[in-house]
């Protein structure tokens, strides 16, 4: 078998053939990890996983916080590879410089490109995945896609023609057709922003803008809902939901809370306390009140502290740290591990 093996490996047109067991494309793939450990389970289903190579599209209505959470991937990218750029396409102009420093990025790290149009940010982008080469770190970041015209539509625009564009979706599909196989071949995440819309009927959904060429090429796809925080009738922040609509990697229609306070912006450990709760690994005895049990006894551990005080390190270090915690948060959002159970399952 060694021998077709070789034959074949050596008659491949392909630079990248390799035998599976030893292919770069599966074993040295690499994520990198949000400081925002529910980010991580939202990206990978692993609260030690984050954000891989592919397309990940972060889907909502205006103002849910879709660029801030692109810009925090980014920076943990950037923080990770010192040598790494940012290439951010932008067609909103809504992150002014001063926006990416908020997120502890270095704008000289930044490669902004201002688009129009589908088409034109079709022939950049392929044009910079083409001179990349594989080892070279380069994150990319569209914002956003529900925001282009097609072409056509512009073209339409400047001719004063009123006619309905029907070239949009089949030219966004076809820039994440051609797009998707540079991601994966060069270790390159994209990250794009992107639009919902209601669907109509008897129980509308919402539904991400730019047809079905997205959601065939998306590693992941976030549909991202939201709460009022508030403080009698003063809004403190907000409550994030991410709804995991795509993933290859988390159980689809999975709910992740992430809260945003005015104040400290992203709260690093929020949504933690829902799954500990749910686990037991911590415990509600009162109304207000939440107290770490000892997994090891069913005891509670004092101190009893309000839900403001629960998020920080010194509360989440022993449960990470001192109990099976991760590894029940694997259980509960991964798909990989769900493959696992069920093939040991078949076994018996």
């Amino acid at each position: 078998m060694s021998s077709i093996m070789d034959k074949l490996k050596k008659n491949s047109k392909s630079d990248f053939t390799s035998i599976l067991a030893d292919s770069k494309f599966f074993n040295e793939k690499d994520m990198v990890p949000t400081n925002v450990p529910m980010m991580n389970v939202a990206l990978s289903g692993s609260m030690d996983g984050g954000l891989a190579p592919g397309l990940t599209v972060l889907a909502g209505p205006s103002k849910h916080f879709k660029t801030s959470f692109a810009l925090i991937m980014a920076s943990a990218y950037l923080k990770k590879y010192k040598d790494a750029v940012l290439l951010f396409y932008d067609s909103e102009f809504g992150s002014p410089q001063a926006y990416f420093e908020n997120f502890d990025i270095d704008t000289n790290r930044v490669l902004h490109t201002p688009i129009t149009n589908v088409e034109e940010l079709k022939f950049d982008m392929i044009s910079q995945l083409e001179s990349i080469d594989r080892g070279e770190k380069v994150i990319i970041v569209i914002d956003s896609v529900g925001n282009l015209a097609s072409k056509k539509e512009l073209e339409d625009a400047i001719n004063e023609k009123s006619v309905a564009d029907m070239s949009r979706a089949k030219a966004l599909k076809g820039l994440f057709r051609m797009t998707t196989p540079y991601l994966n071949m060069k270790d390159i995440p994209l990250v794009a922003v992107n639009h919902t819309y209601k669907e109509i009927g008897l129980f509308p959904k919402d539904v991400v803008s730019g047809g079905t060429g997205i959601y065939y090429s998306a590693d992941n796809i976030w549909i991202v809902g939201r709460q009022q925080d508030k403080q009698g009738t003063e809004i403190k922040g907000y409550h994030f939901v991410i709804n995991v609509e795509k993933s290859r990697y988390v159980k689809e229609k999975s709910k992740i809370p992430i809260s945003v306070s005015w104040d400290g912006g992203v709260e690093h450990w929020s949504g933690l306390l829902d799954v500990a709760l749910s686990g037991n690994y911590v415990s509600k005895p009162s109304a207000g009140w939440y107290c770490r049990v000892d997994k090891s006894t069913g005891e509670l551990v004092d101190p009893k502290v309000r839900e403001k005080d629960t998020l920080n390190e010194k509360f989440w270090k022993p449960i990470i740290e001192e109990t099976d915690f991760k590894q029940y948060v694997t259980n509960k959002y991964s798909i990989l591990n769900n493959i696992i159970n069920l093939e040991k399952m078949d076994q018996h």
